[in-house]
């Protein structure tokens, strides 16, 4: 097997949205030889035959490129848009009255236009600010007669169909899961998704309800997928603790998110749930708008540059690529200059790892053993921490530290494989299921001189358990030097 590009230099994952730019096998392929980790899968576009056959597209492109990568199916959640207007769009002028209507069937003209959410009404009342189009009109309520919300437009341009509204502030009852996306979860579990984000969650039943789905659609055909949960609402900030606790991690989504809470908000929001992620011990991808102007420049600007540079001296695990690959001119390149960013931040990082483990104890015995590997390892200079695993527990811990030493977690679980790749500094490696504990071990070796990870002489560390393929059996921990 070709292993060239297997392993990437960066310890940051790169998520990319597949779209009409980058549903060629071919390109599929380069750009996860480039740096790409997980697949994202837009609900919000597309039908389900789209999607299951991008999926299998992906899982052949990476066999071809010799790794396994995460498939995530990002769920659409609930339409809170405008209807569509007759000739397409309309310009809205300052100061003009606008009327959103709940009842109106008919397109839409410069005077009113029809809705896809129909509670709108009883969630607004007058002096409300709504925000449509990212935010870029702005409408202040004056009155709700019935289905009708009339408003005066405070921030006039350019409307067009079906875009996005949000109430400044929050407070929109529309449920996070729809009837469209439990069929949705149907169809990433046919095609065995990774990973599963939920869209506008407001707390952690809307979490609980999702993972509940999840485990029907599966019905004992396989692991259940992560969940992902999408931190877009601001009810959703007041609650992430509670949403943290239900999920396997969080999306910051700064798009919807800054239109609720304000720009101003969001880069110290950011902060905050990167760091609330990491000490929960879970994932957390940061998205939105980390590469816009690359949708049709073959280069980032400066500030784009900074800005992903941000997330990952943050400890993001995955830096998130939208419209960039999805429907931009430059898809693959896109990856490549993200890949270049995530590598040279990264060579920047202080490392803190004594300072992590000051003052904290561990109760269970396989996190006490992956945190002891971490310490030994860092201390010893060991050029590369493996985890034999089951779960991806352990190596999941390990990686909510920085200590610069590569990681990686062997598995016999294809499943597990596929899920670590979206951890932080965790390399994925798949081993022999028949093998016993002293086998794996001397594969685990031989995988790590294969990808030239150690050489005669080296150091690194192993954690493994006295059963194989026990979940939460680790609970050793061996030094080895490469012979």
């Amino acid at each position: 097997m070709d292993t060239s590009n297997r392993l990437f230099r960066h310890a940051t994952k790169i998520v990319a949205t597949l779209g009409p730019a980058s549903s060629a096998a071919e390109l599929i392929e380069q750009m996860i030889r480039s740096g790409v980790s997980v697949v994202r899968l837009n609900f919000s576009h597309g039908l389900a035959q789209d999607h299951i056959e991008r999926a299998a597209l992906v899982r052949q492109a990476a066999r071809r490129a010799g790794r396994e990568v995460a498939i995530m199916a990002d769920l659409q959640g609930p339409k809170i848009r405008v209807g569509k207007f007759a000739q397409g769009k309309v310009w809205l002028e300052p100061g003009a009255a606008f009327v959103l209507d709940a009842a109106r069937a008919e397109p839409g003209d410069v005077n009113i236009v029809g809705l896809d959410y129909k509670n709108l009404p009883r969630d607004v009342k007058p002096g409300d600010r709504l925000l449509l189009n990212d935010g870029l009109i702005v409408l202040e309520v004056r009155a709700v007669e019935g289905q009708a919300v009339h408003t005066l437009v405070r921030v006039g341009g350019e409307l067009s169909n079906n875009k996005g509204i949000n109430k400044e502030g929050g407070g929109l009852t529309a449920p996070a899961l729809t009837a469209k996306d439990m069929e949705d979860i149907k169809t990433a579990m046919n095609f065995q998704a990774d990973y599963v984000a939920v869209s506008f969650p407001k707390s952690a039943t809307d979490m609980e309800m999702a993972r509940q789905l999840c485990t029907v659609a599966v019905d004992g055909s396989g692991r259940a997928p992560a969940l992902i949960a999408k931190i877009e609402r601001t009810e959703a900030v007041a609650h992430l603790e509670e949403i943290l606790r239900a999920s396997d991690g969080i999306m910051v989504a700064r798009g919807d998110l800054a239109v609720e809470v304000g720009n101003a908000a969001v880069p110290a929001l950011q902060k905050k749930m990167i760091r609330m992620a990491r000490e929960a011990d879970k994932l957390v991808i940061t998205a939105t708008q980390m590469m816009e102007s690359m949708i049709g420049n073959p280069v980032p600007t400066r500030a784009e540059v900074s800005d992903v540079a941000n997330a990952v001296l943050d400890g993001t695990d995955a830096v998130m690529l939208s419209a960039e690959t999805a429907s931009g001119h430059y898809p693959l390149q896109t990856v490549r200059e993200m890949s270049r960013v995530c590598e040279a931040a990264e060579a920047a990082e202080d490392q803190q790892l004594d300072a992590d483990f000051s003052g904290r104890t561990y109760a269970r015995i396989d996190q006490a053993i992956a945190m002891g590997a971490l310490f030994t390892a860092y201390h010893l200079g060991a050029k590369a921490i493996v985890a034999l695993t089951d779960s991806g527990s352990t190596p999941l811990w390990m990686s909510r530290h920085r200590a610069h030493i590569p990681m990686y977690a062997l598995t016999t679980r294809l499943s597990t494989q596929r899920k670590v790749a979206l951890y932080r500094n965790v390399h994925p490696l798949l081993i022999d299921a028949e093998a016993d504990r002293d086998a794996a071990l001397a594969q685990a070796e031989a995988q790590l001189k294969e990808h030239g990870i150690v050489q005669t002489g080296d150091v690194y560390a192993i954690t493994c358990g006295e059963t194989m393929g026990a979940p939460g059996g680790t609970n050793m921990l061996k030094i080895c030097r490469a012979g």
